[in-house]
C-alpha cells in the first residue's frame, strides 16, 4: 500500500509540472507523424518515451525503421507504417515482393505492435509511382485476409494537389490523372472499410494568398461562417478541405464510395521559416485547435459527428529537409524540448 501511495503522489506531481508549464497531456486519439530527416535527433527508444511521456496514443512511421519498431515493441502505441515510395515499382512486380516485405517489417512485430495502418506510399498520387499504389495494396490486402489481420487496414497518403478542383467543398474534383488511378482505389477502400489517408495544410493556402484568405479562418479562430456551400456553413477551412476530398471521392464511379471515411495523416503550421506567416504562437495556435477539433468528434459540415482521425506533422524541427519552413514542422527540438506549448 505504501508503494502505491507513493506511485500515486508521483504522478500526482509530474502531472502538476506539465500543467503549470503549459504541457497538458495529448488525447490518445491525436497522433503525431516521427520524421526522420535530420543528423541530430535522439534515438528511437527516447523518442517513443517521449510518446508515452506525452500521452501520444498514434505514430506514423514513414518507413519501415527497424530502431523505431524495435523501440516500440510492447510500448501500446498505435502505429501507421509507411511503405517507401521508391520500394512500390519492385514490390507492384508480384504478391511474392509483397509477401517479403510483409514478412521482414510487419510480422516479427505483430506480437508486441499495435499496427492500424499500412500505407502504400506517401504522395505519390498525382505522380510517376502512382500506378503502382493499388497492385502493392491488393496484394498487402491478400496477406491480411489470409492471415485474418481484419484491425490493420490498408490505404494510401494523397496530397492536397492530388484535388483539381476544392472550392467551393461540395465541388470537390481530383484531377483526371488522379481520377484515373482512384476510380480503383476508392472501391478498394470501400469494400475493405479502409479509410482514403490525406495531407490536409491550410497554412500553405494561407501563405500563398492571406489578401483572400482569412487568418482566422485558416486557424480555427473565426466566429461566423465564412464560406457557404449551399445549406453548409464553413467556420475554417479544415474541414472546406477535408470535405473537397470526401465530394471528390463521391465523384468517383464506385459503389460505395461515399462511405469510404478519411484520416487526417499530416497537419500543422510552421513556427520558422516564413516571417510573420510563421511564428511560435500561430503554430501553437492552429495545433491547439486542430488537436480540439479532432477529439471533439464534431466531424465536418458535410458529415456532422463523425469521427476524423487526425495526426500532427511533426514530432520534431528536422535539419536535414529543405532550408525555409519544411525544418520548423516540429512539436519539439531534437533536444527533445518542446518548440511551443502544446501538450
Amino acid at each position: 500500500m505504501a508503494v502505491l501511495h507513493w506511485i500515486a503522489l508521483i504522478l500526482s506531481f509530474v502531472a502538476t509540472i506539465h500543467n503549470h508549464l503549459g504541457l497538458v497531456e495529448a488525447s490518445p486519439n491525436i497522433g503525431v507523424c516521427y520524421g526522420m530527416i535530420g543528423n541530430d535527433l535522439p534515438s528511437a527508444t527516447e523518442v517513443v518515451n517521449l510518446y508515452k511521456t506525452y500521452g501520444i496514443g498514434k505514430m506514423r512511421l514513414f518507413d519501415r525503421n527497424p530502431s523505431a519498431l524495435q523501440a516500440l515493441r510492447g510500448r501500446q502505441i498505435n502505429v501507421t507504417l509507411g511503405i517507401r515510395n521508391e520500394d512500390l515499382p519492385n514490390l507492384a512486380v508480384s504478391q511474392d515482393a509483397v509477401n517479403s516485405w510483409f514478412a521482414s517489417n510487419v510480422e516479427p512485430y505483430l506480437n508486441d505492435i499495435i499496427f492500424n495502418y499500412i500505407s502504400v506510399g506517401n504522395e505519390v498520387i498525382p505522380g510517376a509511382l502512382g500506378d503502382y499504389v493499388l497492385p502493392v495494396m491488393l496484394s498487402l490486402q491478400n496477406i491480411l485476409d489470409e492471415k485474418n489481420l481484419a484491425g490493420i487496414k490498408v490505404t494510401t497518403v494523397v496530397p492536397g494537389s492530388a484535388l483539381g478542383v476544392s472550392y467551393p467543398p461540395s465541388s470537390g474534383e481530383f484531377t483526371s490523372e488522379v481520377s484515373s488511378i482512384m476510380s480503383g482505389i476508392v472501391p478498394f477502400l470501400a469494400q475493405q472499410s479502409s479509410p482514403l489517408m490525406i495531407n490536409v495544410y491550410p497554412y500553405f493556402a494561407y501563405a500563398s494568398d492571406p489578401a483572400n484568405i482569412r487568418l482566422d479562418y485558416a486557424q480555427f479562430t473565426a466566429r461566423s461562417p465564412v464560406v457557404q456551400d449551399g445549406s453548409l456553413s464553413y467556420y475554417n477551412m479544415f474541414d472546406a478541405m477535408v470535405d473537397a476530398f470526401l465530394a471528390a471521392m463521391e465523384k468517383i464511379d464506385g459503389v460505395g464510395a461515399n462511405v469510404v471515411d478519411v484520416v487526417v495523416s499530416e497537419s500543422g503550421w510552421p513556427s520558422d521559416g516564413n516571417g510573420n506567416f510563421t511564428t511560435p504562437e500561430l503554430a501553437a495556435t492552429y495545433n491547439k485547435n486542430y488537436m480540439n477539433h479532432i477529439t471533439s468528434i464534431a466531424g465536418t459540415p458535410k458529415r456532422p459527428g463523425a469521427y476524423i482521425e487526425g495526426y500532427l506533422f511533426a514530432m520534431f524541427n528536422e535539419n536535414q529537409k529543405p532550408n525555409g519552413v519544411e525544418q520548423h514542422f516540429g512539436l519539439f527540438h531534437p533536444n527533445m524540448q518542446p518548440v511551443y506549448p502544446v501538450f
